[in-house]
């Protein structure tokens, strides 16, 4: 006589969740940073759509009744935007390939290389890093006086190139020294030389940190204003946060124009963020664990 056994099947019990207070002000602190940032940018948004009259009624979180595109076609047309744009990205992608050309020479001449001031030279661009361009305004102005560059943009460049480079050259330098030297050794053993093993070893490998350096460098010199009121005069050269300011004052009865003038003025910089933020992350921790 065969017996039959049955089985209890006892219900699942779920574990519970721990409550967390770390968690929970953490989670609060972003809420808040995402408030705070995002804010901004579509108050902004809202008030480059309105009328003065919606404007002036003081109903800030109120949406336009009709959105006025017309604000954004006085912002293009009459505020020369397309100029000031041209302006910026010229200025800004000439500085950005003199920013990665020095500082990945000088990374990899004090990361790769066993000499005596290799550190003293690091020591110098650290120091680099804290110098103030506001305290330089007055050398450079004799400088660019005597060499005829005033109301130029190399006035712009020049200056771009020097301020960007030692963040450059500390980024760099600190992804190239986590390379392990034995893929070098087994380059020079094949017969490549110093050149042939920056342009075909070192460089493809520090693309992530480059990149950061790009994106970093565009940043920085695209939001640029002081420089570009001292050294530029001519309404021809200049930049977009330049151009803002003229814009502002020519048109400081008309807050809508004004208002679309610095979307447009800010949309750049918010685009290039927003697609490559996790490649910034990426290039600054990639030589934080060396091989």
């Amino acid at each position: 006589m065969s017996q039959s056994t049955h089985t209890a099947v006892l219900p699942s019990i779920k574990p519970q969740r721990k409550f967390s207070i770390g968690k929970t002000l953490m989670w609060v602190l972003l809420a808040i940073l995402l408030v705070t940032q995002l804010y901004p940018l579509l108050w902004l948004a809202i008030y480059s759509l309105k009328t003065n009259e919606e404007i002036l009624s003081g109903q800030f979180f109120a949406l336009p009744h009709v959105p006025q595109w017309s604000n954004y076609s006085a912002a293009m047309e009459s505020g020369n935007y397309v100029k000031y744009l041209f302006n910026s990205l010229k200025v800004t992608l000439i500085t950005m390939v003199g920013v990665l050309f020095l500082s990945s020479l000088v990374s990899f001449a004090i990361s790769r290389f066993k000499w005596k001031y290799g550190q003293a030279v690091m020591v110098i661009f650290l120091i680099g890093m804290m110098i103030p361009m506001q305290a330089t305004l007055l050398p450079l102005m004799i400088i660019f006086k005597n060499l005829d560059f005033l109301n130029t943009h190399k006035a712009l460049i020049f200056p771009y190139i020097a301020f960007q480079t030692p963040i450059a050259v500390f980024i760099l330098s600190g992804f190239m020294k986590s390379i392990p030297h034995e893929i070098e050794e087994s380059a020079i053993v094949d017969g490549a030389g110093v050149f042939r093993i920056f342009w075909n070893i070192v460089l493809p490998v520090s693309v992530p940190p480059m990149v950061t350096v790009c994106i970093l460098t565009f940043i920085n010199i695209w939001n640029e204003y002081i420089l570009a009121a001292t050294f530029i005069s001519s309404e021809r050269l200049k930049t977009l946060p330049f151009g803002v300011y003229s814009f502002v004052s020519q048109y400081s009865v008309n807050y809508g124009a004004i208002g679309a003038f610095l979307v447009l003025g800010a949309l750049p910089v918010i685009v290039i963020y927003f697609l490559l933020a996790d490649k910034i992350t990426k290039g600054m921790v990639a030589g934080a664990v060396k091989g």
